[in-house]
C-alpha cells in the first residue's frame, strides 16, 4: 500500500478535507472572487493586480494591519523577482497565509495533566456551549474519559443544553440550580474531577456582553478558584468566537485576552459566512493559536484547526 504523501495526505482521504472546503465554501468564493484575477484576469503582474489581491483580502476579512502585511511582502518579492508570474504569486500568497497562522501554533496536548481543566469564555450566541458538547463528544470518543461543568449559571438554558449534551453522550454533568454562584459550581466540577479521575473537564462560563465589567471579574474568579483544586489549572482557556461577526470579533477577542490570558482559540459558524479571514487577522494581533473550528451543525464538523489545510481549502476549486 502506498504512503500518504503531502499531496494526498490521509485527511483528505478520509473526507476531512472535503468537509473543511465545503464548509469555507462562502469565504473561499468572497476571496477567490478577487485572487482569480491572478489566474484569468488581464491586469499584468505589478501594482494593478497586487491591489485586486488586496481588494479581495479586505472583503475576507483578513485585515486592514494583516493584509499590508501580506501586500508589502507581495510587493517586495516582486522588486526583486522571486515573483515572475501570475501562478508564482498565487503560490506566494498561499505560503504566506499559512507561514502567518502557523507562527503561533502549538500542539495541542491534554495528556501533560489528569485531569486536563479546560476553561471555556465568549459571549452569548457564539456558541459556546454547543462548541463544548462538541468537544466533549470528540474527547469520549477517543477513548477519554470527560466530565463536563455547568458555570453559566444566569441562563437556565445553557445549563439544561449542557446536560443534553451530558445524557447524549453518557457522561456526567456537575451542576447546580438556576443562578448559583458560578465559581462555586466551577470548584465542585474540578474536585469532582479529581476524586473521579477523570482525563478532562471542561468548564462551560457565563457570556454576557464582553464590554460588562462584573462578568470579566467574575471570570477571573472562577478561574482563580479553579486554580485552588488544582494549583497549575485551568491548563488550557479556550475563547469561543463567531466568524458571522467579522471585524468585530477582534474587540471580543482583545478584551477576553486582556482579562484572562487567553491560551487558544475556537472559531465557529465558519460556514455561514464569507468573512472567515478575520481567524487569520485575530491569530496575528493577539499571537494566539487556534486549535478548533466549526464548519457545520454537526459533533464532526468541529475540526481541530490546521493551518496547511485551511489555507488550501480557500483556495482550491
Amino acid at each position: 500500500m502506498n504512503e500518504p504523501t503531502r499531496e494526498n495526505p490521509p485527511e483528505e482521504k478520509s473526507g476531512f478535507f472535503q468537509s473543511l472546503k465545503q464548509g469555507l465554501s462562502k469565504t473561499r468564493n468572497s476571496l477567490t472572487g478577487g485572487i482569480d484575477n491572478l489566474i484569468h484576469g488581464k491586469a499584468q503582474l505589478g501594482p494593478e493586480l497586487v491591489d485586486e489581491v488586496e481588494e479581495a483580502l479586505l472583503l475576507a476579512d483578513v485585515g486592514v494591519p494583516t493584509t499590508q502585511r501580506i501586500i508589502d511582502e507581495l510587493n517586495r518579492q516582486i522588486e526583486e523577482a522571486r515573483i515572475r508570474d501570475r501562478e508564482g504569486m498565487l503560490d506566494h500568497l498561499r505560503q504566506m497565509m499559512i507561514r502567518l497562522l502557523e507562527t503561533h501554533q502549538k500542539e495541542w496536548d491534554d495528556s501533560a495533566h489528569s485531569p486536563f481543566v479546560v476553561l471555556v469564555v465568549g459571549v452569548n450566541g457564539s456558541g459556546k456551549t454547543t462548541t463544548i458538547g462538541k468537544l466533549a463528544q470528540r474527547w469520549h470518543n477517543e477513548g477519554k474519559k470527560v466530565m463536563l461543568t455547568a458555570g453559566d449559571t444566569f441562563r437556565a438554558a445553557a445549563v439544561e443544553q449542557l446536560q443534553m449534551w451530558a445524557d447524549r453522550i453518557g457522561i456526567a454533568c456537575v451542576r447546580h440550580n438556576s443562578g448559583a454562584d458560578p465559581s462555586a459550581v466551577a470548584f465542585d466540577g474540578v474536585q469532582a474531577a479529581v476524586a473521579r479521575k477523570m482525563d478532562i473537564v471542561i468548564v462551560d462560563t457565563a457570556g454576557r456582553l464582553q464590554t460588562n465589567l462584573n462578568l470579566m471579574e467574575e471570570l477571573k474568579k472562577v478561574k482563580r478558584v479553579i486554580g485552588k483544586v488544582l494549583p497549575d489549572a485551568p491548563h488550557e482557556t479556550l475563547l469561543v468566537l463567531d466568524a458571522t461577526i467579522g471585524q468585530n470579533s477582534i474587540s471580543q477577542a482583545r478584551q477576553f485576552h486582556e482579562a484572562l490570558k487567553i491560551d487558544g482559540l475556537v472559531m465557529t459558524k465558519l460556514d455561514g459566512t464569507s468573512r472567515g479571514g478575520v481567524l487569520i487577522n485575530i491569530s496575528q494581533e493577539l499571537n494566539l493559536p487556534v486549535r478548533f473550528i466549526g464548519i457545520g451543525e454537526k459533533a464532526e464538523d468541529l475540526q481541530e484547526f490546521k493551518a496547511e489545510l485551511f489555507v488550501r481549502a480557500l483556495f482550491e476549486d
